[in-house]
């Protein structure tokens, strides 16, 4: 079966029939990455006759190696003999169960899960006596986690401990290994780090697999972390047959240990290499590839595309000024409900933001309207644990015999229900003297809750964030009545999202990336929200955030909604908003003419010269 490469433009072309020495393909959002990937692999087998087993290809997720899977399996005929492919994890789990033995390892190994991880975090940390009051087991697995990415082991960790968490940190991590050891137990970070353990101390078992897979190709090389960087090293030494794909202007996920100097420093660590670029974008209009260009185009970090489509200009971006978070979701309501009467189905439709607090105002909305959505990669505001929690302190103040409440209660610690108690003790006698924020901010402050929730990580930080966003809704009721009674009336009200998967999409940045709609929205576009207030005094993380910009608006393939909104309830505070950075920077003739955007001097004077109410709304 010869191979039908007609479908291909001229670079990707170029890109599949490389198949010697390293290989570097820069492919910008949308430009076919996966494609040419998939035809690259397809290449090798029908056209150069390379044996399937010959050949690895590394992808981030299950789901990226099944779907290549099939489209190989379409395009060489074979159903038979497919390449080696899976993710890091998976492909270092099978490695370690033919080849662990030399590491002493049974070939029955268990491998532990995130939940799994943290039951041995905290067993260690009771084997210790550390009580978890001030220390989070989620915090102390995650710089673990954190560690084990940067090569740092157990017993190496102790001399780069600096202060007191840290060298807490550092006897748990002992611990904690000694109990994966004892169970005879890895966890997900520790299949990376025993693949390299096991090839830098049997140099024959490595040759086997150097010899063995004569061609690999690494799928997202952006996001790869220095353990999964070093594998790949290590692997591709004998033959320098390497061809990673990938977009530093798309790295956002450097909480996760992603390095984007990887794929930066590529030509350096493999000389000559033949460089392709991908740039023909078959998602977007060129307004919206315009826009973004023009916002990532301002970091100097690592090369930046130049995208441009055979598709028409499309129509210019909306960028709209809410008066406040409750009428910029409804500016979206009322849009999307004027275009399904068009007959453009909801799933034609997507809502960006910045952080997960963010999407409890937009789904009251959608819940109020009976508008049906759908969250991705996260739960509803009311259903997340930080949430059920406090609430559950809060039903407790109210009716001190609701057992269900107190038994979520006492799984938050002891501890915090102890200093839970001094308060329902110290506000039953003038109870009606408190209104719920009161109630609120004593139990926080009290129980020491935010200081527990920030671990110090990216989750920890977005859990506080969230917590503080259900004090924005505890503001808006005087009475701890009227407050439980509407979080109840929300939480068991007719969810349109649980009956019809057909809904509006719902997520964060983050979660976005991969997926494209026709039509797509990203609210809070302001400073402080977006780029967040985290990344401002940090070049490094500032880029990060234009980059993360950059992958938002590159989901749209039609039409792009920015929205931010003057005036915004949240965590608790109602703040006059700057509009973001990323908005100026988008050259004014690919924005509507009918937009009442303002640039960052105009919005000033008018923040300070006006004297209506509508900071009060």
């Amino acid at each position: 079966m010869t191979l039908d490469l007609s479908s291909l433009n001229r670079e990707q072309l170029a890109a599949v029939e490389a198949t010697e020495g390293p290989c570097l393909i820069l492919a910008g959002a949308g430009s076919g990455k996966t494609r040419a990937l998939t035809y690259r692999v397809a290449y090798l087998i029908s056209e150069k006759k390379i044996s399937p087993e010959n050949i690895l290809v590394m992808t981030f997720t299950n789901r990226a190696a099944a779907e290549m899977v099939e489209r190989i399996k379409q395009l060489t005929d074979n159903s038979a003999s497919q390449p080696v492919m899976g993710t890091f994890h998976s492909f270092c789990a099978r490695l370690l169960r033919k080849e662990g033995a030399a590491l002493g390892l049974p070939p029955g190994f268990a491998i532990y899960d995130e939940s799994d991880a943290l039951d041995c975090v905290k067993q260690a940390m009771a084997n210790l006596a550390i009580p978890t009051l001030k220390t989070s087991p989620h915090g102390v697995r995650s710089t673990i986690s954190g560690a084990k990415n940067e090569l740092i082991s157990s017993l190496e960790y102790p001399q780069y401990a600096r202060g007191f968490y840290q060298e807490t940190v550092a006897k748990i991590y002992l611990e904690y290994q000694k109990i994966l050891e004892k169970n005879h137990a890895l966890d997900f970070d520790d299949l990376l780090l025993y693949v390299i353990k096991l090839f830098q101390k049997d140099t024959t078992i490595l040759t086997k697999y150097q010899i063995q897979f004569r061609y690999i190709l690494i799928d997202e090389y952006q996001d790869t972390n220095p353990a999964q960087y070093l594998i790949s090293q290590y692997l591709a030494k004998r033959n320098k047959n390497i061809c990673v794909v990938g977009d530093a202007s798309q790295s956002i996920y450097s909480f996760r240990g992603a390095d984007f100097r990887n794929i930066v420093n590529f030509q350096k660590d493999y000389p000559g290499t033949k460089v392709f670029n991908l740039e023909q974008n078959y998602r977007s209009t060129q307004n919206i590839l315009d826009a973004a260009h023009s916002i990532i185009s301002k970091n100097k970090s690592h090369p930046i595309l130049k995208l441009w489509t055979e598709k028409s200009s499309g129509e210019k971006l909306e960028i709209v000024e809410a008066r406040s978070e409750v009428d910029e979701a409804l500016f979206l309501l009322n849009v999307i409900t004027s275009e399904t009467k068009q007959s453009i189905p909801l799933t034609d439709f997507a809502i960006l933001y910045r952080t997960n607090a963010q999407s409890r105002s937009l789904e009251e909305q959608f819940l109020k309207a009976g508008i049906p959505y759908k969250l991705v990669g996260g739960v509803s505001f009311y259903q997340r644990k930080e949430i059920k929690d406090v609430l559950s302190y809060l039903r407790l103040l109210q009716n001190p015999n609701d057992s269900v409440s107190l038994k979520r209660a006492e799984k938050i610690g002891k501890g915090r229900l102890a200093k839970f108690m001094e308060i329902l003790t110290e506000t039953s006698v003038n109870f009606d003297k408190y209104n719920s924020l009161d109630f609120m901010d004593l139990i926080l402050s009290k129980t020491g809750y935010l200081a527990y929730l920030d671990d110090g990580t990216e989750e920890g930080k977005m859990r506080v964030e969230n917590v503080k966003e259900l004090r924005s809704v505890a503001e808006e009721f005087p009475t701890l009545t009227d407050f439980l009674e509407n979080v109840a009336l929300v939480e068991a009200g007719d969810n349109p999202r649980k009956k019809n998967k057909d809904g509006v999409t719902l997520m964060t940045l983050h979660n976005a990336k991969g997926l494209e709609f026709p039509t797509v929205f990203m609210v809070g576009m302001e400073e402080g929200l977006f780029p967040h207030s985290r990344s401002m005094l940090d070049v490094n993380e500032l880029e990060e955030e234009r980059r993360l910009c950059y992958v938002g608006i590159t989901r749209a393939k039609k039409k792009l909604y920015l929205t931010y909104a003057r005036a915004r309830l949240f965590f608790g505070t109602r703040s006059n908003n700057l509009v973001s950075r990323f908005l100026s920077d988008i050259p004014k003739d690919l924005i509507s003419s009918n937009t009442n955007f303002k640039d960052r001097d105009q919005f000033l004077d008018d923040v300070t010269s006006d004297n209506d109410d509508w900071l009060n709304t």
